[in-house]
C-alpha cells in the first residue's frame, strides 16, 4: 500500500480522474436501462398486489392461511379439463395471504404458459378478466427485458448490474464530501445543481441497498453467466450439474399412459410431515406435475417461503402414480448460499416493514438515476448545442423516454388489462394484449422524445408534455378500477382490501408527482429559454459544480 493510503491522504488527482471518467460512462451508457431495470424491480416488490388490482376476480377471496378449502385433487380435475393435452407442466398453487386464490396453471409442449384462478372455498372457476401484469409482465421485465432469445434479456440485465456497481464504486472514490452530501439539497437552485444534489443525496441514502440489490442481481443468474465454466466441466452435461450443484431430479418419460394418479393432497401432507420433523415447519408453496400424462410422471411438492428469507424449497419428488418418494432436495453449502441472496433479493418472505423498505429505497435507486442523467444533461446542453453536437440531446431523450415514458407504459397496462375485453374465443389472451400496449405505448413516448429532442429542438425535450400524459393516465386508472368494477377507493378501505386501495394510492401519488414534475421542469425550461448567450450567472452563494 502507498504512502498516500497509509496517511489518510486523499487519493491522487489522476485517480480521481479515473474514477469520475468511469462514473460517468457507466452512467451515460446504461443510465436509461438501470431506471427501467430498477423501476420495474421496484413495482415487482408488489407484484402479486398490482395483478390483484389488475384481475378484479380475485380481490374480494378469503385468505388461505389455513389451507384450501377446495382440494389439490378438485384442482387437478380442473387442470384435466382445461389444459391442453400437450401440456408436459401443470401448476398448483396453493393460497396464501398475497394470492387469496388456489391458482392453476400448464406449459410446456409448444403451449403458451396460462394461469387460472379458482375460487380457494367454493372451487368456483373465476373469470379470466384483467391480466397478471404485475408477476407475468413487470417482474420479467426486471430481469429479462421480456427478451428471451438465446437468454439475451438477462445478459443485459447482467451488464447493466454490473455497470451499477462500477458506476457505485466509482462514484464513492470521487466523493471528497461523502457525508456533507447526505445532508446537502437545494431544490430551490438551478435545475443542474438541485438534480445534483438530489442524485447525490438519494446516491448515499441508499448506498448499502444499491451495492446488494446489484451483487445480489448477478449471483441469481451465477449459473447462466458462468454457463462456459458448467459446460467446461460437465462436459456439456446440463442435467449432470443440475442434479450435482443443485439437487434436481429428473427422469426421462415411459411413453406409456399414466394408469392412476395418486392424490397429490396426500403427497403435499406427507411432504409437510416430512418439513415438521426436519423442525422446518412450512405449508406448501407450489405442486408442480411433470409430464401429467406419461406413466413416469413426476410431481415436486415445494415449500413456500413466506416465513424465511432463503428461497431454498426443500423439494421433495413423488412418483405421480404410487406416491412413493424419489427424491429429497439436499443442497450443497454454496447452492444454499446463493438461495439465500436470492431471497434477499426477491424479498418473498413475509415482512411487510422491509417489503416497504424495499420499495422505498427502490424508488429512490429510480430518483438517483434519473437526477444523475438530468444533471449531466444540464450542464453538458449548452456546449453540446454550441458545438452542434447531439449527445446531450440524445441522453436527455432516452432519459425522458425512461423515466417518463416507462411509467407510462406500465399504467397504460394496468389501464388495458382493465378495459380490452377478452373470451376464450379470442386469439390474443389478455396477458400478450397489455403487454402490446405496454411496449406501444413505451415506443410512442420513445419516438415522441427522439423527435422532441434531435428534429425539434427549439421546443426541449419533452418533461412537460410526457409528465402531462403520466398524471392523466393514473387518474385514468383509478377512475377505470372503480368503473370496472366498483371499487373506489374508500370502499377497499372501509373492507380491508388494502393490496387494491394501495395501488390506487399509489397511481394518486404518481398522479400528483408527475404534475409537480412537470410544473418544475416547464419552470426550467422557461428560466433556459430567457438564459442570455453568455451564460446563466450563478445566484449568489451557489457554487460551481464538478
Amino acid at each position: 500500500m502507498s504512502r498516500r493510503h497509509t496517511t489518510g491522504e486523499p487519493p491522487a488527482p489522476g485517480f480521481r480522474a479515473a474514477m469520475d471518467a468511469v462514473h460517468t460512462w457507466a452512467g451515460v451508457l446504461f443510465a436509461a436501462l438501470l431506471f427501467a431495470i430498477f423501476l420495474m424491480g421496484t413495482l415487482s416488490v408488489f407484484d402479486r398486489e398490482i395483478d390483484r388490482w389488475a384481475q378484479p376476480p380475485t380481490r374480494q377471496m378469503h385468505t388461505g392461511t389455513d389451507g384450501p378449502a377446495v382440494s389439490l385433487d378438485a384442482a387437478v380435475q380442473q387442470l384435466q379439463a382445461l389444459a391442453p393435452p400437450a401440456a408436459t407442466t401443470w401448476l398448483l398453487y396453493p393460497p396464501s395471504d398475497r394470492v387469496p386464490t388456489l391458482r392453476i396453471g400448464w406449459s410446456g409442449g409448444g403451449v403458451e404458459q396460462r394461469l387460472r384462478d379458482l375460487d380457494a372455498s367454493t372451487g368456483r372457476l373465476l373469470p379470466e378478466a384483467g391480466a397478471p401484469v404485475g408477476t407475468r409482465l413487470f417482474f420479467p421485465f426486471h430481469y429479462s427485458l421480456l427478451w428471451k432469445w438465446k437468454d439475451v434479456g438477462q445478459w443485459i440485465a447482467g451488464a447493466a448490474a454490473t455497470a451499477m456497481l462500477l458506476a457505485v464504486v466509482s462514484g464513492v472514490a470521487t466523493h471528497r464530501r461523502l457525508f456533507k452530501d447526505f445532508f446537502t439539497f437545494r431544490p430551490a437552485k438551478r435545475l443542474q445543481r438541485a438534480s445534483l444534489d438530489l442524485h447525490n443525496v438519494t446516491a448515499v441514502f441508499g448506498l448499502p441497498f444499491h451495492v446488494l440489490i446489484a451483487l445480489s442481481g448477478l449471483i441469481v443468474f451465477a449459473s447462466l453467466y458462468l454457463q462456459p465454466a458448467v459446460e467446461w466441466v460437465y462436459g456439456g452435461k446440463r442435467e449432470a450439474f443440475n442434479q450435482q450443484a443443485l439437487s434436481r431430479y429428473t427422469r426421462p418419460p415411459a411413453r406409456q399412459p399414466l394408469a392412476t394418479r395418486h392424490s397429490i393432497d396426500a403427497l403435499a401432507a406427507q411432504a409437510q410431515a416430512a418439513w415438521s420433523a426436519a423442525g422446518e415447519n412450512g405449508r406448501v408453496g407450489v405442486v408442480i406435475v411433470r409430464q401429467p400424462h406419461d406413466a413416469s410422471a413426476v410431481v415436486e411438492v415445494r415449500r413456500n417461503y413466506d416465513g424465511r428469507i432463503t428461497l431454498a424449497t426443500d423439494t421433495r419428488y413423488f412418483d405421480a402414480a404410487s406416491g412413493a418418494l424419489l427424491h429429497a432436495e439436499q443442497l450443497q453449502p454454496v447452492a444454499r448460499t446463493q438461495r439465500f441472496i436470492i431471497g434477499l433479493h426477491l424479498i418473498q418472505f413475509d415482512h411487510w416493514t422491509l417489503r416497504w423498505l424495499y420499495f422505498v429505497m427502490g424508488a429512490a435507486g429510480c430518483v438517483m438515476i434519473a437526477a444523475g442523467s438530468i444533471a449531466w444533461v444540464e450542464k453538458r446542453r449548452e456546449r453540446h448545442a454550441r458545438l452542434g453536437r447531439r449527445g446531450a440531446a440524445l441522453v436527455e431523450a432516452l432519459t425522458a423516454a425512461a423515466v417518463c415514458g416507462l411509467p407510462i407504459a406500465a399504467v397504460s397496462a394496468l389501464c388495458g388489462s382493465l378495459l380490452l375485453p377478452w373470451s376464450a374465443a379470442d386469439a390474443m389472451p389478455p396477458l400478450a394484449s397489455a403487454t402490446r400496449v405496454f411496449f406501444a405505448a413505451w415506443l410512442a413516448c420513445l419516438a415522441h422524445a427522439l423527435l422532441q429532442a434531435l428534429v425539434l429542438p427549439a421546443r426541449r425535450a419533452p418533461w412537460r408534455e410526457q409528465s402531462a400524459v403520466l398524471a392523466a393516465l393514473a387518474l385514468t386508472a383509478v377512475g377505470l378500477n372503480w368503473w370496472s368494477s366498483g371499487d373506489h377507493l374508500l370502499r377497499t378501505l372501509a373492507r380491508g382490501d388494502w393490496a387494491t386501495a394501495c395501488v390506487d394510492l399509489g397511481l394518486l401519488a404518481v398522479a400528483a408527482l408527475a404534475a409537480r414534475a412537470g410544473w418544475r421542469l416547464r419552470h426550467a425550461s422557461t428560466a433556459a429559454a430567457a438564459r442570455p448567450a453568455a451564460g446563466w450567472p450563478r445566484a449568489a452563494g451557489e457554487e460551481p459544480l464538478r
